[in-house]
């Protein structure tokens, strides 16, 4: 395939990232260096699965701001698109720990704790998290541009913590067996789930230099895309199975936990989502610049089977 024929392909263009990124983790990420065999927990967490949305959003939201497609390895770009998956990956393995939310599969393989025991598992967690923030300040680049580093730094530190990410996994935990409206619900898993996704896409602008105007149209964009991303996870959860997922399917409902399945119904919620989309395509026509891979990024979230 041509570069022009990638550049029309958002499927090519998706799975080149992919590679890319795959590469990328698999020199980066420890191995033997790691004591105790930790480098061996955190290399099965985090390669050989996942859809790589959020490092993919980085990349588009990367050459919309300008960023020089497809840079080099010492670009400021993968190590943020890397340091988004490594957050995810974090919170992952710590999600499914028994005192979380106990799971046995993801990614279509033993979760970690089923693979290595729980202690090796919340290690590699920690660890995941630090390297992530590794990521963004100590390669060459960051040395250059000390300023940008703490920025993205800063970003991934709000969208991960307890008024991120963390939050609403607290919140997560606690509504289990009660009935959220959905204003409720939308604030859960804007922090849960919507906070990081948000993240992703400024980070990869900044990281392009993308100016205010663009990172307001952007935040307009990544928080209907984090929503949406959520309600479609929730559909998928009540009506594909397990070995499409790659994870146990059904198990938010029969833990109790509220969804937007179990307040809307699998049709409404399906049609909330449309809307969710309609809005994050409309947040990126207000931008001068090419925001094609954004929008087929936000397409790809609402029509995806797993």
């Amino acid at each position: 395939m041509t570069q022009a024929e990638l550049a029309l392909d958002t499927s090519a263009w998706m799975g080149r990232a992919q590679q890319r990124l795959e590469a990328f983790l698999d020199v980066h990420l420890p191995d033997a260096d790691a004591p105790a065999g930790l480098g061996e927990v955190m290399r099965y967490a985090v390669l050989d699965g996942g859809k790589r949305l959020r490092p993919l959003l980085a990349l588009a939201a990367w050459e919309a701001a300008g960023g020089q497609p497809w840079p080099d390895d010492d670009a400021p770009l993968w190590w943020v698109a890397g340091a988004v998956e490594l957050i995810h990956a974090y919170s992952l393995v710590h999600d499914d720990l028994p005192c979380m939310d106990n799971d046995v599969l993801r990614r279509g393989k033993p979760t970690v704790h089923v693979r290595f025991g729980q202690a090796p598992a919340l290690l590699a967690g920690d660890a995941l998290q630090a390297l992530a923030f590794e990521w963004l300040v100590a390669p060459a680049w960051a040395q250059r541009a000390p300023r940008q580093a703490v920025a993205l730094a800063r970003e991934l530190a709000l969208a991960a913590g307890c008024h991120g990410m963390a939050g609403g996994q607290a919140i997560d935990l606690a509504a289990v067996g009660r009935r959220l409206d959905q204003a409720a619900l939308e604030e859960m898993h804007r922090r849960k789930t919507g906070a990081l996704l948000l993240a992703s896409v400024r980070m990869g602008a900044l990281a392009a230099g993308a100016d205010a105007g663009t990172l307001q149209a952007l935040d307009a964009y990544g928080r209907a895309l984090g929503l949406a991303f959520q309600v479609m996870d929730d559909v998928l959860d009540s009506t594909a199975d397990t070995a499409t997922l790659g994870k146990t399917a059904g198990k938010d409902a029969a833990a109790g936990k509220p969804t937007f399945v179990s307040l809307l119904g699998v049709s409404g919620a399906r049609g909330y989502a449309d809307g969710l989309l309609a809005q994050a395509l409309d947040a990126l026509q207000a931008l001068p610049i090419d925001t094609t891979r954004l929008a087929d990024l936000a397409r790809w979230v609402v029509q995806r089977r797993h």
